[in-house]
């Protein structure tokens, strides 16, 4: 009896410690799987964004309104997203920074009336030109400014990194320049409005910006004028990592119908004073 006894006991032991491996084994992969669809479900959603970087100080292309990005560029955006089936989300940054967000994958692309220049491409790829552009001088109405030759010995405000800051910088620092050697001083800034306050209170003589934000920059404040700085045409293109053709052949899809069906003029007319 005890022999019986002892050998049910035992089968008892055995039969429970096997149900608990079974049920322990059951419940690891329904909790694994869970995580996965989790995981699936969040990766699915934050692919559904596109994310664009700006620096929204530069009307008409992009502004703020209230708390709001808006402007050209982020109509055009909308467009984009919109074809791509995704929602775009917009991130204001000094423009300086939108280049390495991009390269450092911070954002899908940057779109902020950026010129495309050769030093430009040798870092990211850019869409088809969709504005061309020129730069402007904004002076004081009564400033003797006509050109450039009226900005030797000038203090001259200019946003980092743009085309009228490469501009400038080249003409005031280089021996082939056409200020170099005049007295002429350049001061960056981190947008054009900001230069615009210093032009206004006396601080600086001049500023160099692209065409349609220095219009933009005089019709909004008293007693400045702008004028022609040069006669080189710039192209605005939207900015892409390095080999992201899938994104760059998608944007280059928008854009040229936008420009076929006249909407990039339509949006410029909307967004100008």
């Amino acid at each position: 009896m005890k022999k019986v006894l002892s050998l049910l006991l035992i089968m008892t032991m055995i039969f429970a410690l096997t149900t608990g491996c079974s049920s322990k084994t059951d419940e690891q992969p329904a909790e694994n799987t869970t995580n996965q669809d989790t995981a699936a479900q969040a990766e699915k959603e934050e692919d559904n964004t596109l994310v664009m970087y700006t620096n929204a100080e530069f009307p008409p292309f992009e502004y703020f309104e209230g708390e709001k990005i808006v402007g050209v560029d982020v109509d055009i955006a909308n467009e984009i997203a919109k074809d791509m089936g995704k929602e775009l989300v917009v991130e204001h940054i000094d423009f300086s920074s939108i280049i390495p967000a991009v390269l450092n994958d911070k954002a899908d692309f940057g779109a902020a009336g950026m010129t495309i220049t050769a030093e430009r491409q040798e870092q990211v790829d850019f869409s088809i030109s969709y504005v061309e552009s020129i730069q402007h001088i904004i002076s004081k109405k009564d400033a003797e400014i006509l050109d450039m030759e009226g900005l030797k010995g000038k203090k001259i405000g200019v946003q980092l990194g743009t085309t009228g800051d490469l501009a400038i910088s080249d003409a005031v620092n280089l021996p082939e320049g056409d200020l170099y050697n005049s007295g002429a001083e350049v001061k960056t800034y981190k947008n054009a409005l900001e230069a615009s306050q210093d032009l206004l209170a006396g601080r600086i003589d001049a500023v160099v910006i692209d065409k349609l934000p220095a219009e933009e920059i005089v019709n909004g404040n008293e007693g400045l004028k702008t004028v022609v700085f040069g006669d080189i045409s710039e192209a605005y293109g939207i900015c892409v990592k390095k080999g992201n053709e899938e994104l760059l052949n998608s944007i280059n899809s928008t854009l040229q119908r936008l420009l076929d069906e006249g909407k990039i003029a339509e949006f410029i007319e909307n967004h100008s004073k």
